[in-house]
This record gives structure tokens, C-alpha cells and sequence, in this order.
């Protein structure tokens, strides 16, 4: 088996399904249910600022983190005064128990959030993108939603690969209400998935990484 990747408040498993068909084992965490099943994939339903990694996996060779944007995004600007302090501190808590996990592995990784408050209270994103810039590896991602990226470790930012002379729409904007409009609106692009796999996944191994705190009782798996 290749190794292991990690990805953090995860439902959809987006990100991970390049590397499980190329045969890696995954961890998603998130406190909603996994949407897809697979022998490879591991989903703990569990929230990420008590969640600690269990040992018994090894070492991750990537880990991806999606923290939920709803405090810090920037399109919601006008109804931060509304959510007062503590939302604000909500999200950026379980920003930082990413951050921490994602730093701590040793691995290369990535943190995503669209347009939000993290420039200004973390720093500016290492990269920016649209799916639209990735259909080189899936067509149907010809939209735009630009996407922030915060990342380190030797984590490599896939070049554009575009495929598609169709002008993008917007979509993402134009979703109706729904209870299932947030899911809609964050889940992955795969073209976007696959490009970060074919840029990443032959990186070596680290030869020296920090071991990350076992505490399996904090999660719950599934």
C-alpha cells in the first residue's frame, strides 16, 4: 500500500478518491456522515479540535483541510456584526486545530477556504484558483469560486490545465436555497482533486516527521 492521506472536515471525499484509486488508504474527519464508502477510507464523525490522529495508521504522506467557511468568509461579510464574537472565534478555533494537525504531521499539505477573514487573521494565502482552470482533468468543473489555499511542508501547487473554450458560469452563485446548498457549494472540484494528486503524490516520504498524540477516544469511527 502507497502510504496514508489525511483529510480533515471532509464529508464528501472529494479530495481523497484520486489517491484511493491509486491505492492509498485515507482518514477523513468531519461531523457529518460519510457520503461514499470504500475499503480504503476510514471516516471518523468527529470535530477536529478534539479529534487527535491514531497512531496505529502511520505516518500521513499528505493531509488535506476544508474548515468550514461560514464565520469567515468574506461573501458573508454583512452579517458578521449580527454573529457577534464568538462565531468569529468558532471559526478560526477550528481553523487552528487544522492548522496544528496539518503542521504537526510532518506531511506536506493544504488548508482551503474561499475569500475569507484568514488573510487577515492567519496571513494571505500561498495560492488562489477556479475549478474552471482545472478541466484538463474534468470538464463539468467549468465555473468559477475563487478558492484560497494555504499550504506548506514541500506541498506542490498543481499548474492550470484547462480543456474546456467554454466561458465558465457561475453556479455556485446561483444555487437556491436548499439544505443541501453548503454541501453543494464546498465540496471539491474533482478536476482540482485529481491535478493535486498527479503534482503530489510521488513525492518521497519525509524522512523525518513529528509524531502526532493517539487518542482514539476522542473520535468515533464509522
Amino acid at each position: 500500500m502507497p502510504g496514508v492521506v489525511l483529510s480533515l472536515c471532509d464529508r464528501t471525499g472529494n479530495m481523497v478518491q484520486p489517491w484511493i484509486e491509486d491505492g492509498y488508504e485515507v482518514i477523513t474527519v468531519d461531523l457529518q456522515e460519510s457520503q461514499s464508502w470504500s475499503s480504503l477510507r476510514h471516516h471518523f464523525v468527529a470535530d477536529v479540535t478534539k479529534w487527535r490522529y491514531p497512531l496505529k495508521f502511520g505516518q500521513p504522506a499528505i493531509v488535506f483541510a476544508f474548515p468550514p467557511c461560514t464565520h469567515l468568509a468574506v461573501s458573508g461579510a454583512r452579517w458578521f456584526k449580527d454573529k457577534g464574537m464568538g462565531a468569529l472565534i468558532e471559526g478560526l478555533t477550528i481553523v487552528d486545530a487544522c492548522r496544528d494537525i496539518c503542521e504537526s504531521s510532518g506531511a506536506p499539505w493544504m488548508i482551503e477556504n474561499p475569500v475569507s477573514t484568514l488573510a487577515t487573521y492567519w496571513r494571505k494565502p500561498d495560492h488562489t484558483f477556479h475549478p474552471w482552470q482545472y478541466t484538463g482533468f474534468e470538464l463539468g468543473d467549468n465555473y468559477t469560486k475563487k478558492t484560497c489555499l494555504w499550504t506548506g511542508n514541500g506541498f506542490v501547487m498543481p499548474p492550470p490545465t484547462v480543456a474546456s473554450n467554454a466561458a465558465p458560469d457561475d453556479r455556485i452563485h446561483k444555487a437556491p436555497p436548499s439544505d443541501e446548498r453548503a454541501d453543494f457549494r464546498s465540496a471539491t472540484p474533482m478536476g482540482f482533486a485529481r491535478a493535486v494528486f498527479e503534482a503530489n503524490a510521488r513525492i518521497p516520504a519525509l524522512a523525518s516527521r513529528k509524531p502526532m498524540e493517539d487518542n482514539a477516544n476522542a473520535c468515533h469511527e464509522k
